[in-house]
């Protein structure tokens, strides 16, 4: 690779860092913020409705011990529910509560007021969200081939 193609996806890296460090939370009295990995884990549950505690905890890359303390906290927050897993029953499924959806929803909408105007030709807008969907996929797969024993590479 040469130093101009490395300085690109340096600078790839750094912009998005920066814009997601722009995108502040709404100021909505109803919605009930949430902490970067908390974030994480609900991106998850909303994907992934039913998910296993264990495929949340490796998709927000965190031991057992502390996806346990951040999803009882989730749980406080009334935006995750715990539901046994019918076809296991010492497994849990987690399904995100009604009260997470609106939760997205303020959270979307105060998205679409900061970022609307900024891009305006729709596909531009899907070749940078195709590409992230990509840069996303491919850093999984590529953590889960460096240490296929790590739980948390899944």
């Amino acid at each position: 690779m040469s130093d101009a193609e490395a300085a690109g996806l340096h600078e790839l890296a750094d912009l998005i860092f920066a814009v997601g460090r722009q995108l502040r939370p709404p100021s909505d009295p109803s919605f009930e913020p949430c902490t970067p990995i908390e974030i994480s884990v609900m991106r998850h549950i909303h994907h992934h409705p039913g998910t296993s505690a264990r495929a949340a905890a490796e998709a927000a890359l965190l031991p057992s011990s502390n996806f346990s303390r951040v999803l009882r906290g989730l749980e406080k927050k009334g935006l995750v529910d715990r539901v046994v897993d019918s076809g296991n029953a010492r497994g849990v499924c987690l399904y995100p509560t009604q009260k997470a959806h609106q939760n997205l929803q303020c959270l979307r909408d105060n998205w679409d007021r900061t970022l609307r105007g900024i891009v305006d030709d729709p596909a531009t807008i899907e070749t940078v969200n195709a590409t992230l969907r990509r840069i996303e996929r491919e850093l999984i797969a590529r953590r889960r081939d460096a240490d296929p024993q790590d739980p948390r590479s899944g």
